[in-house]
């Protein structure tokens, strides 16, 4: 019954349909990979004031050569709370303009906090408001405390897609916060992502905005490997299906013809129908042979009056005339 799936069309399309449902759920495990990896960073960021933070070289590795940046720490230890200490740098501040923070646009401020070691960590200290003369003027932007400081925060990936870097208002000015690309502007080796600030000891200056932080849509990528795994059963079930429906195609009896399919009826049109139905059978008359007596009886019929009453008056007045053409023969007779 089922021998016809050794055809060659049959076994492409065997080939076919578990290739795609291979290809369909490999898309499906990486979606859920990503929905995993987003909803460990989202974890990250919600568990940040209940975990303690951890020292900064316990999760990052030390960058070695001068003006170069440290290996990229992965998505896994993003927004990781950790904690550092050393001395901030002003000399090399960074400006990161066009930042919107509720709406409104404004400044990043990114100072640079070189540690005992020598090695920096770029520490993006807050948001400051564009000043009200505009864009051209300078921001107003606190002064880094001096001597020693100890930091926390969450670390923060270097953003993609580098922008020119400037030299402006006596800062570092660029519109986004490329480590490796800042890092060439440092006398000193940098560490491969920045820091957000969340606490300061001395404390941050209450002109600074924290800079909120945004979660991951992690159940997007969720839906997108419930939807491509579905999509893989419906592959194999497409397959199955028409197999099936081929099979039950040849097993039908050979002198046995498919059902015709019942005309649908389309009640709008009875009356053109039913037009139809007598122009054939009279069409279907006029071709059949004639009988030459029935239808002269028909005309006959046909030219007969209709009403009874005329045709009882008719049948009087020839009885009346037949009586008084034999009264008529009788009284010749006796007068002979």
């Amino acid at each position: 019954m089922y021998r016809f799936l050794l055809t060659p069309r049959w076994l492409g399309a065997a080939v076919l349909s578990v290739a795609a449902a291979v290809i369909m759920v490999m898309l499906g495990n990486w979606q859920l990979h990503r929905y995993q990896e987003r909803s460990a960073i989202n974890h990250r960021i919600d568990a940040a004031d209940s975990t303690r933070a951890v020292p900064l070289t316990s999760v990052m590795a030390a960058p070695s050569g001068a003006g170069t940046a440290g290996a990229d720490p992965g998505k896994r230890v993003a927004w990781t709370k950790v904690t550092a200490s050393g001395r901030y740098d002003p000399s090399k501040e960074i400006q990161a303009r066009a930042r919107t923070v509720d709406g409104d646009v404004g400044y990043e401020i990114i100072t640079p906090l070189v540690l005992a070691d020598g090695t920096a960590l770029l520490v993006d200290r807050g948001w400051v408001p564009m000043p009200a003369a505009g864009a051209a003027a300078p921001p107003v932007v606190p002064a880094a405390p001096s001597g020693d400081v100890t930091v926390v925060g969450q670390i923060h990936l270097s953003e993609s897609r580098p922008t020119p870097i400037e030299h402006r208002d006596g800062r570092l000015d660029t519109r986004r916060i490329s480590v490796p690309r800042l890092a060439h502007e440092m006398p000193y080796p940098v560490y491969g992502a920045y820091l957000l600030l969340t606490a300061q000891t001395p404390a941050n200056d209450q002109a600074f905005t924290k800079i909120p932080i945004d979660h991951e849509d992690s159940w997007q990528n969720g839906g997108y490997a419930v939807q491509w795994w579905l999509f893989a059963c419906m592959a194999l079930f497409s397959f199955v299906w028409q197999a099936r429906k081929e099979a039950q195609g040849e097993g039908r009896p050979a002198g046995e013809a498919e059902p015709a399919p019942k005309p649908r009826v389309k009640l709008k049109d009875r009356v053109a129908e039913a037009d139809r139905r007598r122009e054939a059978d009279r069409l279907a008359a006029m071709r059949a042979p004639v009988d030459r007596v029935e239808e002269a009886d028909r005309l006959a019929a046909l030219r007969a009056p209709a009403d009874r009453v005329e045709e009882a008056d008719r049948v009087e007045e020839a009885d009346r005339k037949r009586e008084a053409a034999r009264q008529a023969a009788g009284a010749t007779e006796s007068a002979e």
